[in-house]
Formats: C-alpha cells, structure tokens, sequence
C-alpha cells in the first residue's frame, strides 16, 4: 500500500493511544477496515477509544502516526 493512499485518512481509535505505548486504530481501506498499530504525533498526547484521527504518516507495514480531529 502506497503512503499516499494512507496519508490523509480518518480513522477510528480501538485502542487507547498513550505517551511512550502503541495505540490501534481501524481504517477503511482496500474495501474493508483493517487494524493499524498508532501512535500520537504529538509528544504527552493520550487518544480515547473511540476517538476521530487523522493519519499523518504511515509506516508500512501496519504502523501509522496520527493527530486527533
């Protein structure tokens, strides 16, 4: 998958994102949603689940950064 395709898109926070711990969020690609591990792009940022966010970078395979909405 592509970094454009993933950059710019919204997910939805399954998994608490915390300072310092890995997140999940859930995006809808390739028809479908799958499961990504998160983390804030924003140092000291918690993100609750069930949390909006943008995804700001995406590290293949199943990795993204992410900015609440």
């Amino acid at each position: 998958m592509a970094d454009q395709i993933m950059l710019g898109k919204t997910a939805r926070v399954t998994g608490t994102i915390r300072p310092d711990m890995v997140g999940e969020v859930m995006v809808s690609v390739r028809g479908g949603a799958e499961a990504f591990h998160a983390y804030a792009a924003e140092d000291g940022v918690t993100i609750a689940i069930g949390s909006r966010v943008l995804i700001v970078e995406y590290h293949p395979p199943r990795t993204v950064i992410v900015t609440r909405l």
